[in-house]
């Protein structure tokens, strides 16, 4: 499986750590993120990351920021991407099974490190659940992009 991870400077050392873990769980990981602490903007690298899998070249998308809201916020921008702000593992776990969600998002400031990881094994390993109104309810979401 193939992950993107992007963030700011407010998550580079979450990043690094979560892209360790991915890679030691034998997941393909592409880095569009930002390597340090000098201040750069949280749009430029959701939309990397968000195009990546709008565009089907990676399965699922991981975007981190200081909180999380800004970056999810601008992800969600892109046609196609379904990015959810997760903080505990029980949201990681819904938004797969009833969103279907494609990209999650978390914030270093608001999440500990080992329960981000927890979110991120979540999130991954969450199939959805194919359940009829939850993709009628995709489906409305979807049609708010046209």
């Amino acid at each position: 499986m193939k992950i993107a991870i992007g963030n700011d400077h407010g998550a580079y050392s979450y990043k690094n750590e979560i892209m360790d873990m991915l890679i030691k769980e034998g997941y393909e990981v592409i880095n569009v993120g930002c390597d340090g602490p000098e201040s750069v903007d949280y749009p430029d690298y959701a939309k990397k990351v968000a195009d990546l899998v709008a565009n089907k070249e990676v399965d699922f998308g991981i975007v981190m920021c200081g909180t999380g809201i800004g970056i999810s916020i601008a992800a969600n921008k892109v046609k196609g991407i379904r990015c959810a702000l997760c903080t505990d593992v029980t949201m990681a776990r819904l938004t797969r099974e009833h969103n279907d969600a494609n990209m999650l998002s978390m914030g270093q400031r608001t999440t500990g490190i080992e329960t981000a990881k927890d979110i991120v094994h979540t999130f991954l390993t969450t199939p959805f659940s194919n359940g009829e109104r939850h993709i009628a309810r995709i489906k409305k979401i979807a049609e708010l992009e046209k």
